[in-house]
């Protein structure tokens, strides 16, 4: 048995369905029962926790996980229980649009007076949001591009080309120094962030780890390959203009440069993917697979969907003054049940 004493600690459980599977992965107990998680909430902590711990197995695991669970079938078995009812909730709640060219015109459009968490933290946020900003979006940004990178091996032609291409920006164009995973690791220092991998799995709350989850969940099914092309392209659109924002919200606060440098690097990059996503790897797609079209918007939907429900909590949390992270920064992680493995 190979365990891995590199990654992250096991996090503590938030409801049965995350305790099932963290006592299964520390050899304590067996699995929740795959049918459980019909009743689960779709968005709750449990189900994306759950969710979480799973999906992780295939990135860097947790310290003392026998890599033998990445593919074990029972694990597997439950997993699925868990992405069907993510999914079948994402179907009926954020689908809005039919076809793919008008989802990404919708994404396009700039309103000219934005009230998404972005604007908000360039007009009137503090420094101390910005830190839990950073400290959220490290549980992606610390592994910025892995989860897109499963597509690759199902596209081919014009798509996996221009999709490679722009996964070559993001892991540095061959320079390590460059990897944007790492620039968000200089970002996080300037902040006084640990830069610990998982480090702020802990704080976060379901909002965020259900952003995550969907990459995942695309990422990791061949049949959600259309989906996986809409997500990145909702990405890839919309992260010019907000890094622009999160930048001037950086240097009015008096962050760091390597935090400035993060959101700068992206606002040039991204308006160049922009460009490359839509005309090569959506039309790349299409061309071959013209079926995945509403696969495409949809996950142009799901993204916006659930980015709606996470700057929902944090605005409301920090219009209200208070932290809108589960474990405020500063303060000591919860103790986990049954000691560390």
């Amino acid at each position: 048995m190979d365990d891995d004493h590199r990654g992250p600690e096991l996090p503590s459980a938030r409801g049965p369905l995350s305790a099932g599977v963290r006592e299964y992965l520390r050899g304590t107990g067996p699995l929740p029962r795959a049918e459980d998680a019909a009743a689960a909430s779709p968005y709750g902590d449990d189900l994306h926790l759950a969710l979480y711990l799973c999906y992780e197995l295939h990135y860097r695991s947790f310290a003392g996980v026998a890599a033998e669970r990445e593919w074990d079938p029972a694990l597997l078995t439950v997993r699925a229980a868990l992405e069907r009812r993510f999914l079948t909730a994402l179907r009926a709640d954020a689908t809005r649009h039919a076809g793919v060219d008008d989802a990404l015109d919708d994404l396009l459009v700039e309103p000219v007076h934005g009230t998404g968490v972005s604007h908000y933290l360039r007009d009137e946020g503090e420094l101390w949001q910005l830190r839990e900003y950073a400290a959220l979006r490290s549980l992606y940004h610390l592994k910025e591009a892995d989860p897109h990178a499963w597509v690759l091996p199902r596209l081919w032609g014009r798509a996996k080309a221009a999709m490679a291409a722009v996964e070559f920006d993001e892991y540095g164009g061959g320079r390590a120094e460059r990897v944007h995973a790492r620039l968000f690791a200089g970002l996080m220092r300037d902040l006084d962030l640990d830069t610990s991998y998982g480090r702020y799995l802990e704080a976060g709350t379901a909002q965020v780890l259900a952003t995550v989850n969907l990459m995942s969940l695309f990422g990791l099914h061949r049949a959600l390959r259309g989906a996986l092309v809409g997500h990145f392209a909702a990405v890839e659109i919309t992260s010019s203009p907000g890094s622009r924002r999160l930048a001037e919200a950086l240097r009015r606060t008096g962050a760091g440069p390597a935090a400035v440098f993060f959101y700068d690097e992206h606002v040039e990059a991204d308006a160049v993917h922009e460009q490359v996503v839509r005309h090569e790897v959506i039309a790349g797609l299409l061309a071959e697979e013209p079926h995945l079209a509403a696969d495409v918007a949809f996950g142009i939907d799901a993204t916006g969907h659930l980015e709606d429900r996470l700057g929902d909590r944090l605005l409301t949390d920090w219009r209200a003054g208070r932290s809108a992270l589960r474990v405020p920064l500063g303060a000591p992680a919860p103790a986990l049940a049954g000691g560390r493995h």
